[in-house]
């Protein structure tokens, strides 16, 4: 990934499509491979509150508390959409300037984050309209084809997962749930 590499690789949720989010060219292949309009938002894992920070001018309190509740119960994961993001690949922000970010806490997405020191793109591993793979088995050969590098983490796992919940938080307070 530090070369401009894209992954395919396990998360909290479900299998994913990852690379620098940083890097603008490792961003538009992103987009390519899944055959995505660019006008669609990608969001990015990261491993920590601090790490989280780094991509936005103002990160609102309720945010933060939403990020406190979630660490203390054992909830889905939840994707916060926040203004104000910085130090991202331009192409990954969306037009009103917000980005999808989300803390993982899954052993491996958690330690590839941390290990990286850089937010990562992480959109499900599936071409666009068709459904998230849940699970390694249910990748697109093209998918794995189009990728640079597969992790070896849970390919033999078979169990459900679903998607991210979305909450979307405004500067100016007003808080839309996008995906439950």
């Amino acid at each position: 990934m530090r070369k401009g590499g894209v992954i395919l690789y396990p998360t909290d949720t479900v299998w994913g499509i990852g690379c620098d989010a940083t890097n603008a060219e490792a961003v538009k292949r992103v987009y390519e491979i899944k055959q995505r309009d660019d006008s669609k938002a990608l969001i990015c894992l990261v491993d920590s509150d601090a790490r989280m920070q780094r991509y936005f001018r103002n990160v609102p309190d309720v945010a933060w508390q939403l990020v406190d509740s979630l660490k203390e119960g054992d909830g889905k994961p939840t994707t916060l959409i926040l203004d104000g993001a910085i130090n991202l690949a331009d192409n990954l922000i969306a037009e009103d300037g917000s980005v999808g970010i989300r803390i993982t806490n899954e052993p491996f997405s958690k330690e590839l984050c941390f290990r990286f020191q850089k937010a990562i793109v992480s959109t499900s591993a599936n071409i666009s309209g068709e459904p998230a793979a849940q699970n390694y088995c249910d990748i697109d050969p093209r998918i794995i084809e189009a990728v640079d590098y597969v992790c070896w983490s849970r390919r033999q796992e078979h169990k459900p997962h679903t998607p991210s919940s979305i909450i979307k938080l405004k500067e100016n307070g007003e808080v839309e749930i996008i995906r439950k």
